[in-house]
């Protein structure tokens, strides 16, 4: 498989859920530690990626949840996305230590975690462990809350707003 095909394999229909059932079994069999975290990651930049490698090195497996373009509008505010979901999946799965990303549709990705089960479930820490979506999936099966200390000055809306 060619590198860019290997892109696309990375991101996995939400609708496929055979697909997703037989990558967790296979990840399970292989007792690979899942990590899960999820967001709208609108124009990726340093924060995310060191906030994601971070996360990435807690397990064996990284999947990422990505807000559709109508939950990042909902969540956001008129005129976000910048960038249409397909393209913040592909640029999430160009990461090495990203194995899988999810799009889902709701404002939350309880549904997803509920599926996915993983070991660890990771947000930034401006999140209380606690008030994380997901803590008592995680928990409840001995899984580990995370919370990951975000780097300052890097921030999409940031961004955005230096761009005016």
């Amino acid at each position: 498989m060619n590198k860019f095909d290997i892109l696309f394999e990375k991101i996995m229909n939400p609708d496929d859920t055979g697909r997703l059932d037989r990558m967790l079994a296979f990840w399970r069999f292989r007792q690979a530690r899942v990590v899960f975290t999820n967001g709208c990651f609108d124009v990726l930049h340093r924060g995310h990626v060191e906030y994601l490698a971070k996360a990435a090195s807690l397990g064996d497996v990284l999947i990422v949840g990505l807000n559709t373009d109508e939950s990042v509008s909902r969540l956001k505010g008129e005129g976000r996305p910048v960038n249409p979901m397909e393209a913040r999946a592909v640029v999430l799965s160009a990461l090495s230590f990203v194995n899988m990303v999810i799009p889902f549709p709701d404002d939350t990705p309880y549904n997803l975690i509920t599926k996915v089960q993983p070991d660890f479930l990771v947000k930034g820490s401006d999140y209380k462990p606690e008030e994380i979506v997901g803590y008592d999936i995680v928990t409840n099966k001995g899984g580990s809350v995370v919370t990951i200390k975000l780097i300052d000055g890097f921030s999409t809306t940031s961004i955005l707003t230096k761009m005016g």
